[in-house]
């Protein structure tokens, strides 16, 4: 997701996407542990993502 996408969200739904975007990033951490992950760059852009939002939910305050 771009930061232009996530800036145009409202504080509730960056909140949630957050927790979505956390529990996609714990998914895929299971299945780089059992070996299961064919992509493992996708773990790095969803750290990414995620830190973009922190940083637009912390400019907001």
């Amino acid at each position: 997701m771009d930061i232009k996408e996530i800036k145009q969200k409202n504080h509730e739904e960056l909140k949630k996407f957050l927790l979505e975007k956390r529990k996609i990033l714990q998914e895929l951490r299971f299945k780089d542990a059992n070996k299961q992950l064919k992509d493992v760059r996708e773990i790095r852009k969803i750290r990414k993502t995620i830190s973009r939002i922190l940083t637009v939910l912390n400019n907001k305050k």
